[in-house]
């Protein structure tokens, strides 16, 4: 299994270089300018100035390499100062990459909003397996079952409804009528253990936003345990597991739950990505300044680093979790053997 990880590790290197090269090259064909918000009034030879001093004139290839060298090496040389305080090289003259609206390093406002989506997106996803696991299992067991028919028109219904209708509602019901939760999430607002009331308003702002990605990701996640659990409960080693008497809830949670784990652990796995970028319209609903905010607003003001550093870090995690999901199905199926 180790020399398994290693490889794959190995393997993703290329692969994360090839979709850098796609994503930096799709990205650089847009009109973005870095001088275009600027005031009209800056004459057009300093806007030239500002333009090569950022580098936009450089060729193709001269900024794709500056982009991998900065986003590949020198940011996580300076993570890894931060967290370990052991100083790595001249760091004072490290290049970063830079925001062309902030004019800060763009991996210091990732680190900066990082916290407050995981608070909504995090929360949100491991609610969604919590509740789609059990309810997928019973739904399959008692098929056609009242319980069955429920949870399918539910399913249905937080599937098929976009989240920012979803959002907008909760609005309205425990918002504005019932005034139970507030609307607007507050960003600066600091979690502290020892404080009860602090908590208390972190789970009440946390509420609606996680509420609303929860139930779509509940309503995909239990339709796909349901049918995979309906595939595996008449196969024929079900059958045996039964003849020899063994009890039907160990039959169930034994055999048949942990085969038909192995598709859901993939749709869990290659669906992190989706969690972050499916909470863009929520963070933006509920004013939360998360990672989804950032992209918006990079995109509308033309950001372009900005825009090209999320993009890939939303490769990264795909290209993870498709490793996280092979060693999944090892641990889960005895059957499958990595050399």
């Amino acid at each position: 299994m180790s020399k398994f990880i290693i490889r794959r590790l190995l393997t993703a290197i290329p692969t994360l270089l090839v979709i850098s090269f796609v994503v930096f090259a799709i990205l650089e064909l847009s009109p973005a300018d870095p001088v275009g918000n600027l005031p009209l009034t800056i004459p057009p030879e300093v806007r030239a100035q500002i333009r090569e001093k950022m580098g936009a004139d450089d060729p193709f290839m001269v900024k794709y390499v500056k982009w991998v060298n900065q986003f590949m090496i020198n940011e996580p040389l300076n993570i890894l100062e931060e967290t370990t305080g052991i100083s790595i090289g001249n760091s004072e003259e490290r290049l970063r990459y830079i925001s062309w609206q902030t004019r800060s390093p763009i991996i210091d406002l990732v680190i900066q909003r990082l916290p407050q989506t995981l608070w909504v997106v995090g929360t949100s996803y491991l609610l969604a397996i919590l509740i789609a696991v059990p309810i997928g299992v019973i739904s399959a067991y008692k098929q056609y079952s009242i319980f069955d028919q429920v949870g399918t028109f539910l399913a249905m219904i937080g599937f098929s409804v976009p989240t920012f209708f979803t959002g907008l509602l909760f609005i309205i019901i425990f918002s504005v009528n019932l005034k139970w939760f507030p609307s607007v999430y507050d960003t600066t607002h600091k979690v502290s253990i020892s404080d009860i009331d602090s908590v208390i308003f972190q789970l009440r702002q946390m509420f609606m936003p996680t509420a609303v990605l929860a139930l779509f990701f509940t309503a995909q996640m239990s339709r796909f345990t349901r049918s995979s659990m309906l595939e595996n409960l008449n196969q024929d080693y079900v059958r045996t597991a039964r003849s020899k008497g063994l009890s039907e809830k160990y039959v169930v949670l034994k055999h048949v739950l942990r085969n038909s784990l192995i598709p859901v652990v993939t749709l869990i796995a290659l669906g992190i990505p989706g969690i972050f970028q499916g909470a863009i319209i929520t963070e933006q609903i509920f004013r939360v300044n998360g990672l989804g905010q950032l992209l918006i607003i990079a995109i509308q003001g033309g950001d372009l680093p900005t825009v090209q550093t999320l993009t890939f870090i939303f490769a990264v995690l795909i290209v993870f979790g498709n490793i996280a999901a092979d060693i999944a199905y090892a641990i889960l199926d005895p059957r499958v053997v990595y050399n």
